[in-house]
């Protein structure tokens, strides 16, 4: 549907096409659903992940606890939407997000929470601004977040698929919003006067769905995304008190047109369907070529590509990439590589020009018992092909020349070896931080899941209890506070966190949804991990699968079209179902096949027109029952 940025997902897509001399590197992956990031001012790239989690990469690795979790409400657009940092972070350590509250109704908010290290303060969430009640449609909330030159905080918020909500001062949505970063409103916003009490917020309006926006660093300058409907995706440029013409116009207005400023560029759906990201080449160190100096980077999500557009150049626009698996952001980084957000593979990826091989994973410490194995990971970017060279004591391994170097039957006397790695291509070389082998006596815990069985099959809407111990050669058996639990929710070929980590408990319980993801192709995963007072780690898992039955949509007469969960499909029509799970039944009201029209009578189980069932244990039949309205 246009306009719909963060539906995309579960895509497959092979490795980015890129202009001669760029090269592409996975810094992180398994992040679910994210929708944006930004760089902290120390480096850190901070993650949202749209059910709440705000997650932080760190000298190349993604750390397993995340900076934050807030309750969010996730479904369709909604959720953790941005994140950005106070100008001051360095001193007071603020760092911005941009959420969906749950509620009845639901909003989105703007709090600020203070950083202690990788993790936020407990606590130290403080609202900024409370946004208007959302209506029940569930798209178009925008949720960008930057500070300006001016140290002000800028707001990016959709209209909620309300187009009116675009054009007026009474309310914050369709709009983009400037603050002070207490929340205060400054006096010089253009609508200060004129618009009452939180709406004088109010910068810019006439805004669809601004779901990214940039700021130039240097001059200030920002160009907001804005979202199409049915034909144009819009490059603004943003001035105070702008109005970009929703809905009176899609795109261009029309020039001259005193009411309206049309876009400084626009592409039509015949290119993509939703525009997504917006950072400009401004970096403190300038890696790519000088034609990319102050060049503005944009990409579309089912498109699959990244574009520049030249603002000093007539607003010119090249590709820069494509093959991208559904974008959602885009940001440079301090050392002059382009980020971006890869939702349909889940990943962060790091764009670079062809130069000396970058370290992007350093090798990490290692700890294990004597005739152990201990295996140390270097991760590089750069100009293909690379070449590797594992160290000992900056010695050179014979034979070590992959990306990862193990050290099988470790002994005493290695422990505190120091293992590096130096890798080279045609433009230079460059050496990892070196990690070191700590060899322990200690041995690592036993783990065992007592319930559920492997293999224990469940319907939606079950609850499943589940419990397990820990026993350690050193220290008998592990309370529960050693313990920790965690389920992940399997579909297809990847996975989606669903519980956890649980910590300091023995057992519990959670329940099976009866709603949301209708494939059969599913299952849930139980991790027990067990750490040893030593910090040793060990872990086990157990799967619980569905029931699965055959759910036959049938029609009389047979042939005509009937809708399961929105989608049609030409009847006769058969599809697997978890038992429990909720789905939605559906038939148009007339139909015409073959010259005949047909109408509308009844369902067999007696439902409505559109109905709700509850997959029934057994396989099942419905026949949408229709009469003729004519003839040949």
């Amino acid at each position: 549907m246009a306009g719909a940025v963060l539906a995309a997902g579960c895509v497959a897509a092979s490795a980015a096409t890129l202009p001669a001399g760029f090269s592409e590197s996975v810094v992180a992956s398994g992040i679910s659903s994210p929708t944006a990031m930004a760089f902290a001012p120390d480096g850190r790239l901070f993650v949202c992940q749209q059910g709440g989690a705000l997650r932080v990469i760190k000298n190349g690795t993604l750390l397993s606890t995340p900076f934050l979790t807030v309750t969010a409400d996730s479904a369709g657009e909604r959720g953790l939407l941005g994140v950005t940092f106070d100008p001051n972070f360095a001193n007071n350590q603020w760092v911005y997000i941009y959420y969906t509250v749950p509620g009845s109704p639901a909003h989105n908010r703007v709090s600020r929470f203070t950083a202690a290290g990788d993790v936020a303060v407990s606590g130290s969430q403080t609202i900024i601004l409370e946004l208007n009640n959302l209506s029940s449609a569930q798209n178009h909330n925008g949720g960008a977040l930057h500070f300006g030159m001016d140290g002000k905080l800028y707001i990016a918020v959709g209209e909620n698929a309300n187009s009116a909500n675009a054009q007026t001062l009474t309310n914050l949505l369709g709009k983009m919003l400037r603050i002070e970063p207490s929340g205060a409103i400054p006096a010089d916003n253009p609508f200060f006067n004129t618009a009452i009490g939180v709406n004088r917020a109010i910068w810019a309006l006439g805004l669809r769905n601004p779901f990214t926006f940039g700021i130039q660093p240097g001059t200030g300058r920002m160009f907001i995304n804005d979202v199409g409907q049915n034909t144009w995706e819009e490059i603004n440029e943003a001035f105070p008190g702008a109005n970009y013409g929703w809905p009176s116009c899609e795109g261009a207005c029309g020039s001259p047109n005193p009411n309206f400023d049309d876009p400084i560029y626009q592409y039509s759906h015949a290119d993509g369907c939703a525009i997504v990201g917006g950072a400009f080449y401004n970096p403190a160190i300038s890696q790519f070529p000088s034609q990319y100096a102050g060049v503005y980077f944009f990409a579309d999500l089912c498109g699959g590509w990244i574009r520049t557009l030249d603002p000093d150049n007539n607003n010119q626009v090249a590709t820069f990439a494509t093959g991208l698996s559904s974008p959602v952001d885009l940001r440079v980084s301090s050392d002059g590589s382009l980020y971006y957000l890869d939702r349909g593979r889940s990943s962060v990826y790091r764009v670079q020009y062809a130069s000396a091989p970058s370290i992007t994973q350093h090798p990490q410490n290692q700890t294990v018992p004597v005739g152990g194995s201990a295996t140390f990971t270097v991760v590089a970017s750069g100009a293909q092909p690379l070449f590797y060279q594992w160290q000992r004591d900056a010695v050179d391994i014979p034979g070590a020349t992959a990306s990862s170097y193990t050290r099988t039957g470790v002994q005493p006397q290695d422990n505190g070896a120091m293992f590096r790695c130096r890798v080279s291509n045609a433009f230079g070389s460059t050496t990892s931080n070196p990690a070191q082998l700590t060899v322990s006596n200690n041995q690592s815990p036993v783990v065992a899941i007592v319930a559920p069985a492997s293999g224990t099959h469940y319907n939606a809407g079950d609850t499943i209890g589940f419990s397990g111990s820990a026993s350690d050669p050193e220290d008998g058996n592990l309370p529960p506070s050693r313990l920790s639990w965690t389920i992940v929710f399997h579909h297809d070929t990847h996975t989606h966190p669903f519980l956890g980590p649980i910590d300091g408990v023995s057992s519990g319980t959670f329940t099976i949804p009866d709603a949301g993801e209708t494939s059969a192709n599913v299952f849930y995963r139980i991790h027990l991990t067990g750490t040893d007072s030593a910090g040793a780690p060990s872990s086990t898992f157990v799967d619980v699968l569905p029931n699965v039955i055959t759910l036959t949509l049938l029609s009389d007469p047979t042939g005509l079209q009937l809708t399961l969960d929105g989608q049609p499909f030409d009847t006769p029509f058969t599809a697997l179902s978890v038992v429990g799970m909720t789905r939605t039944l559906g038939a148009p009201s007339s139909q015409r096949v073959d010259k005949r029209n047909y109408s509308f009578l009844s369902w067999s189980d007696g439902g409505e027109q559109t109905h709700v069932i509850r997959t029934p244990a057994v396989d099942t039949s419905y026949t949408a029952f229709y009469r003729t309205k004519g003839r040949r």
